[in-house]
């Protein structure tokens, strides 16, 4: 028998159907939710990121959303140690913490007791590095990521430059490569990493009707708001898909239907980066088809866990 506390995880890509389950699960198994999603972070952010609604979050307690401002960026570091508060929190309350989510780095980095190693920030390599993205293009960098380190270079999608470069700035300056010097402790926790999963054609198709309805629901008005309000189109919260795209509409660059256009292809591509994250092969990860009657499987299965009739 284990002395450590229990924590369920319900992981995979974006539009499966995590909100919806995962609210299910902890109101029938005592639970709070607590979310492992970047961009619920922010005030504000609510049409273009599928936030819960307010009545949705009002049927159970719900962590780590509208917890900062767009313009107050979260680290990984930050992230973890808010996430292991309330993860405490929760289980003081004798209650169950489900952490719901998507975003890979905040998952594993809080289930696998990742610490992000403190080396300080060098602007000048910075702004040299995002030169070289410029003139090169942002594959060209993440080709030398790859080169120095493939285990980093595999989890970090190309196009996230101001990753890229950070991973990069971290050789540069330590010259090791990031994946060593990653430190790793033990969570206070033992955890059940459930991943919901669906054929792509009917994701994608989810995912279709989703940006419809997000456009029906005020996407233009809720970005053009945040502009308004002073917040910087190069701010990392406003590169979040759906935001990126709406601003070039708004900026001239992109007819709205353009702008649609792009924000479902790069919800395609977030799909597929996500699967790397939440691979179906990691036997570690308990993969299930988000289908009708998925529910009550999953009730017994994690009751059968919390028995521990079922290993992590």
């Amino acid at each position: 028998m284990t002395s450590r506390e229990p924590l369920v995880a319900i992981l995979g890509p974006t539009a499966v159907g995590k909100t919806q389950l995962s609210l299910r699960l902890a109101s029938r198994l005592e639970g709070e939710i607590i979310s492992a999603d970047s961009r619920l972070l922010y005030r504000g952010m609510d049409i273009g990121t599928a936030k819960p609604t307010p009545e949705q979050r009002s049927l159970l307690p719900h962590h780590l959303i509208d917890v900062t401002e767009p313009d107050q960026p979260w680290s990984l570091a930050t992230f973890r140690t808010a996430a292991l508060e309330a993860i405490e929190a929760v289980q003081a309350r004798g209650r169950l913490p489900f952490l719901v989510g998507g975003t890979g780095q905040y998952v594993r980095g809080t289930l696998e007791g990742w610490s992000p190693p403190p080396i300080p920030k060098d602007d000048s390599l910075r702004r040299e590095l995002e030169a070289f993205a410029a003139a090169n293009g942002q594959a060209a960098l993440h080709a030398r990521l790859v080169e120095i380190d493939p285990e980093t270079g595999a989890r970090i999608d190309s196009r996230n430059v101001r990753r890229v470069v950070r991973a990069l700035e971290i050789f540069e300056l330590t010259q090791r490569r990031p994946s060593e010097i990653r430190a790793r402790t033990q969570p206070p926790f033992r955890s059940l990493k459930i991943v919901l999963s669906l054929p792509r054609p009917e994701l994608y198709s989810r995912i279709d009707q989703r940006v419809e309805a997000m456009l029906a629901a005020g996407l233009v008005e809720e970005v053009r708001g945040l502009l308004a309000r002073g917040y910087s189109p190069e701010l990392p919260a406003m590169s979040a898909i759906g935001y990126k795209q709406i601003v070039s509409h708004l900026h001239g660059r992109a007819t709205l239907e353009q702008a649609m256009g792009e924000i479902r292809r790069a919800s395609r591509r977030l799909v597929r980066h996500q699967s790397n994250w939440f691979r179906s092969d990691d036997p570690t990860n308990h993969v299930y088809e988000a289908r009708p009657g998925v529910e009550d499987e999953l009730v017994e299965v994690i009751q059968r866990w919390l028995r521990e009739e079922i290993v992590e």
